[in-house]
Formats: structure tokens, C-alpha cells, sequence
């Protein structure tokens, strides 16, 4: 049957019957035959046990630049095949996927798509990596770790684009699949986590310790500044010292730009100034790279030698336009070596977005 549901696990039966999903720090609790917030998983009806409905089922397949992930220390230049499935397990109410991660009918519309389908299309259109993204690879975790085995099987890397908000035991396992991450921290407060995103900062911080100081899966931090909710100077100020004092100054932080959408429509797009400002403090912290995004700004998307100032990577929104790095990521200046993933030579895929049939590249 296509888009079948199977049984998953991080569950436990409590005492009234009801089914407790312990895959993220919501632990929902389900009577059989009901869904968590997330949407995709689900109490059994004979209430013994967990499913994640839909697998197999994805949707928004197509091919993007990695730098719009955004990852730029991960194969710059690139070429990456995303997707996404129905449903979050946060919910934002500044959401900027939320036709997808928000829809109850996306499942009903998305693509049919199998691991090794999704794999075989990855390297027959030439993408380096997948990326499970537009929701929360979280939600769908045995979909996409089954995915990445299928792709490092054939040579493709694999991306987790997350907030992640996930439990200690299910981190190890989804990143244990992973090559490279992009986390929202979506802001440095709880306030903020609990009355925009219903979720909580504490497991997201661990997460991102967890990534940098236990595994080898490159990682990166976005923030989405939203003016007068995670944009103060107080506020960027203790985020960026977090970074720099317990994740490292090579990790790269990208502040983006936040349009109006969702349900904050009333609120304002972030000034260019303000994505400016912050930059200028995450370097102030002694952090080695720090980006604006979802604005035109090439003189703060460059990747600069942290020794020597050199423009190692220059870019013009998502396409590199220089690139002076030696085959091992050494910058041509100094000899100092970045931070990243790169090869031998930058991709050279620009700011295309090729949309992808998927369903025909099941064999």
C-alpha cells in the first residue's frame, strides 16, 4: 500500500491506556487511534503501541543550492535535494513553511517516494546531499534514516535541517544518520520558546552541544530575528557568548531577515540594520563566522579567513562568485585552515531551483 503506516518506537503504555510518545520533549499523550501535535504519529488502535503514518509520503522535492539550507562551510557550491513531509512538532506561529509543515492535506497531496527512490533521483541528478527539511526530520525520523542509509549507499551525503527539539535517546539515533545540520535556535529565551514556538530552549541548547562535542556531523545555527520578540542587543549578546563559550568560535550563526507570514502578519520585516548589528556582536564575541541571510548583502555572506581577513568564499546571495580555498578547505593567504566540509573544488550549481518529479525515479 502506498504511504503505509509502521510501527515506531520511543513510546510507553501508561497506566489509563493512553500511549506516551517520548521522541521529543512534548511527550504527547495519545488514546489509541489519536495523533500527537506532530501529526505523523500516532497511538495503534489497539492502543499497543506508536506509528508514524504516511511513510512514504514527501512532498516539495527539488533541487537547491546547500547554501540556502543554510550551510555554508558544507560543500559550498553544491547541489542538494530537498524535501519534507506534512506536519511539526513545534508550532510556530511565525512559521515560514507552514502551507507544509502546518497542512493536515499535505499527506493526501505529496509524492509517493521510497528510500532508494528518493536516493537513486539524489544521484542521478548530481546533488551531493539530501536534505530533510520544509517540517522537521524529527517527526519523521525512521522515513529519513532509512532515506540516508539508502544515500550513503550510493555516495550522497545527508543534511538534517531541524530546530532540534528531540529527546536524548532518538538524538543519538537520527544524527548517527547524518552528515551535516542546520538548527533553528529560534531565539535565547524561554519566553520566547514557550509563547511563539509552544516548545522550550533547554532541549535545542543540548542538542547543539550533543552535535558539536559528541559527533562529527558538521553543524551550523540559524536565527530568525523578529523585531521586538528575539532582537535585542541584551539578547543576541547572551546567544552569541552561549555559542562561542560552550559550542566553539568556528561555528558558523546566521542571522536572517523574518517576513511577515503565518501568524504574524502584523508584525514588521527585520530591518537590515538590525541583522547587521547582531553580526557585529557575534564577531565582537570572538566568533569566526557570522552571516546575514534572506536579504542582499554579499559583504556579510562572504567566508572570510578568521587569521588573515582574506575573502575565501565570496558570494552573491546563494552563488559563489570567488573561491580561495586549497583542496583540505586551507585558506590561500595564510595557510589557515577553516572550519567545514569541502572538497577538492566548489560545486558550481548557483541560485537554481529545479523542481523534481520524484515518482520518476521509482525503478
Amino acid at each position: 500500500m502506498r504511504g503505509d503506516s509502521i510501527d515506531v518506537g520511543y513510546w510507553m503504555k501508561l497506566a489509563d491506556g493512553r500511549i506516551e510518545c517520548r521522541l521529543c520533549p512534548r511527550f504527547c499523550h495519545m488514546r489509541p487511534g489519536y495523533r500527537g501535535l506532530c501529526f505523523v504519529r500516532r497511538a495503534r488502535e489497539d492502543g499497543e503501541g506508536m506509528e508514524l503514518t504516511g511513510y512514504g509520503r514527501s512532498t516539495g522535492f527539488c533541487v537547491d543550492p546547500i547554501e540556502k539550507k543554510p550551510l555554508n562551510h558544507f560543500l559550498p557550491g553544491s547541489s542538494v535535494l530537498s524535501f519534507g513531509t506534512a506536519g511539526c512538532n513545534l508550532a510556530c506561529s511565525f512559521c515560514q513553511n507552514h502551507d507544509i509543515s502546518k497542512s493536515r492535506e499535505v499527506a493526501a497531496l505529496s509524492a509517493y517516494a521510497m528510500p532508494e527512490t528518493i536516493a537513486r533521483a539524489a544521484q542521478r541528478l548530481g546533488c551531493a546531499s539530501v536534505a530533510y527539511t520544509y517540517n522537521d526530520p524529527v517527526i519523521f525520523m525512521e522515513y529519513a534514516l532509512d532515506t540516508a542509509d539508502a544515500c550513503r549507499a550510493r555516495g550522497v551525503k545527508n543534511v538534517a535541517v531541524t530546530a532540534g527539539f528531540i529527546c536524548e535517546e532518538p538524538r543519538k539515533r537520527l544524527f548517527a544518520g547524518m552528515d551535516a545540520a542546520n538548527v533553528d535556535l529560534k531565539a535565547f529565551t524561554e519566553r520566547f520558546y514557550e509563547k511563539r514556538c509552544a516548545g522550550s530552549l533547554k532541549p535545542v541548547l543540548d542538542t547543539l552541544k550533543y552535535l558539536i562535542h559528541e559527533t562529527s556531523v558538521w553543524t551550523e545555527i540559524t536565527t530568525l530575528l523578529i523585531p521586538g520578540e528575539n532582537d535585542s542587543e541584551e539578547e543576541i549578546e547572551a546567544l552569541t557568548s552561549w555559542v562561542g563559550r560552550e559550542l566553539g568560535r568556528e561555528v558558523p550563526l546566521h542571522f536572517t531577515a523574518f517576513h511577515p507570514d503565518y501568524r504574524m502578519l502584523d508584525t514588521a520585516p527585520t530591518p537590515s540594520a538590525t541583522l547587521q548589528k547582531a553580526r557585529c556582536i557575534g564577531l565582537r564575541n570572538g566568533l569566526h563566522h557570522v552571516y546575514v541571510g534572506n536579504i542582499q548583502d554579499p559583504a556579510r555572506q562572504a567566508t572570510l579567513c578568521p587569521t588573515c581577513g582574506l575573502r575565501c568564499i565570496g558570494r552573491d546571495g546563494y552563488r559563489i562568485t570567488t573561491y580561495e580555498l586549497e583542496a583540505d578547505g586551507s585558506c590561500k593567504g595564510c595557510g589557515t585552515k577553516l572550519a567545514g566540509v569541502f572538497a577538492e573544488r566548489p560545486g558550481s550549481w548557483g541560485a537554481r531551483r529545479q523542481p523534481v518529479e520524484i515518482e520518476g525515479y521509482a525503478a
